[in-house]
């Protein structure tokens, strides 16, 4: 709704304002120039870029017109997750083998249907549950590991962005070749008798070309360019989150210290408070009846954690 109301700015006041002064919609209103200037940034971006490049940012552009916000029940979803896979793996790591396996047949992560929903996310889960349990690795080693993974990962959801935004920079000199063609025209008219009335107008639509271009770089593109920057930021804080959890576990402290070491890193609107991440993790175990077992585990990273 956010983005919307923005557009809704950018447009009421750029067009609102040509009409107050005096301007008409029929004088800017260029079809062909729209499809010159717009199809020359789009053959721009085909051929500059490979097919999973454009994949993903399909993918991202159609995440921010659906604007599924990473918010406190996704948080809340994500580290309850975490936790029960720690507390099964406190068991042995080979306890996980069915869950990472095959997460969306699991009743473990079937309980969390918004974390099951983000495919990069279940798959850095899975595949670094499936790390562990290969063979010992200590923490410094799997931090590392982890390091590098995610540094790659972030390469790849900015290069859309970034793609992009140079296309965007291209649009005004898109605009001034749709406006150059445009004065071509214009100029074979004149050996044809024009008058100075239709010279005019031809020249005033051949400069509309350039007030697209800049338009579409600094009103459409570049936000657009933000958002995705901001949607990647999201991400790539979840598996930052998931990151710190897993390194927290392989060094030995409790499954209660490692999620709370993740929720230190939850974006400050949507980050709750460790009292709230406890009573989450009560809630889940049923209201304080836990097993033995299960209570020991809790007390004992309440112990730790303090």
């Amino acid at each position: 709704m956010q983005q919307i109301i923005g557009f809704l700015i950018i447009f009421g006041s750029v067009f609102g304002g040509y009409t107050l002064m005096g301007g008409t919609f029929a004088a800017i209103w260029h079809p062909i120039e729209i499809l010159v200037i717009a199809g020359a940034g789009a053959g721009a971006l085909v051929l500059g870029n490979p097919g999973h490049v454009l994949h993903e940012l399909t993918h991202q552009l159609k995440k921010i017109v659906v604007r599924k916000k990473y918010d406190s029940e996704f948080q809340r979803q994500l580290l309850l997750l975490m936790y029960e896979l720690l507390q099964l793996a406190a068991g042995g790591l080979k306890a996980l083998d069915a869950h990472v396996e095959a997460p969306k047949d699991s009743a473990i992560f079937q309980r969390y249907p918004l974390v099951l929903e983000e495919q990069k996310l279940l798959s850095f889960i899975v595949d670094n549950f499936r790390l562990m349990a290969m063979g010992k690795i200590n923490a410094h080693e799997l931090e590392g590991v982890l390091e590098q993974e995610l540094e790659l990962i972030h390469e790849e959801l900015t290069q859309p962005a970034k793609s992009l935004n140079k296309i965007g920079e291209a649009m005004p000199g898109f605009g001034i070749l749709a406006a150059v063609l445009g004065i071509v025209i214009t100029m074979g008219t004149v050996g044809g008798g024009a008058s100075s009335g239709e010279i005019a107008e031809k020249v005033g639509a051949a400069m509309v070309g350039t007030f697209i271009g800049i338009f579409l770089c600094y009103g459409l593109i570049d936000p657009i360019c933000n958002m995705l920057k901001q949607l990647v930021g999201e991400e790539a804080s979840t598996m930052e989150i998931v990151k710190v959890v897993l390194v927290t576990h392989v060094a030995g402290k409790p499954a209660l210290l490692a999620i709370d070491s993740g929720r230190r890193l939850v974006q400050l609107n949507t980050k709750p408070s460790f009292a709230q991440l406890e009573s989450w993790i009560t809630a889940m175990e049923g209201g304080g009846d836990d097993s033995g077992g299960d209570a020991s585990r809790r007390g004992g990273g309440r112990a730790k954690a303090a």
